[in-house]
């Protein structure tokens, strides 16, 4: 399971590998719009969600930890005790507040006249996070079933902790590929 998964992880540079080779061919036809549109940037929002997600990766590391450790639940209210499902959930939820956040920052974005239509920039910055968005929502939804095929068997085992590892991996890899348009969109303007 985790070959194929890296395999397929592999499949997945070359698609955002191409989202990025889109961005800056379109940015480098239309520098001056580029420039202007940026501006309409946040880029302390941006920043503070972007810490939001790489927290994320921090408390699914943790959530594989204790999958390793063969521990699916908490023994105890003190988070050196909490089980893989409890570090998922955290993780879950920031993963929801980061897209929860994308989805604030596109709002006010089209209300400042930046859509996908409107030019290249909308176009190539819709297209970029947009996708990356979706693979975000993936992992939530890869989230809630390993947390409810922890509730659902009778052991959790070791194909359990592979599930879990496993999705590790997709979510530090979604995690990589924002810090890659974070710097890309919000700091190299």
């Amino acid at each position: 399971m985790a070959v194929g998964t890296i395999v397929w992880l592999g499949s997945e540079v070359m698609f955002f590998a191409g989202l990025f080779a889109i961005y800056f061919t379109l940015r480098s036809t239309a520098p001056e719009l580029w420039q202007f549109e940026t501006d309409k940037h946040n880029f302390t929002f941006a920043l503070i969600n972007t810490l939001i997600l790489v927290f994320s990766s921090v408390t699914c590391q943790f959530g594989v930890f204790a999958a390793e450790r063969l521990q699916a639940r908490s023994t105890g209210w003190k988070p050196s005790q909490w089980g893989m499902v409890e570090w998922f959930f955290l993780t879950y939820a920031l993963g929801a507040i980061f897209v929860a956040g994308q989805v604030l920052e596109y709002a006010t974005l089209v209300s400042e006249g930046v859509s996908l239509s409107s030019n290249s920039y909308g176009s190539a910055f819709y297209i970029t996070t947009g996708f990356h968005g979706l693979h975000v929502t993936g992992g939530l939804i890869a989230f809630l079933l390993i947390i409810g095929r922890a509730f659902a068997v009778k052991h959790f085992g070791h194909k359990e902790a592979t599930s879990a590892i496993v999705v590790s991996y997709y979510w530090h890899f979604v995690d990589v590929v924002w810090i890659g348009l974070f710097l890309v969109i919000y700091v190299l303007k």
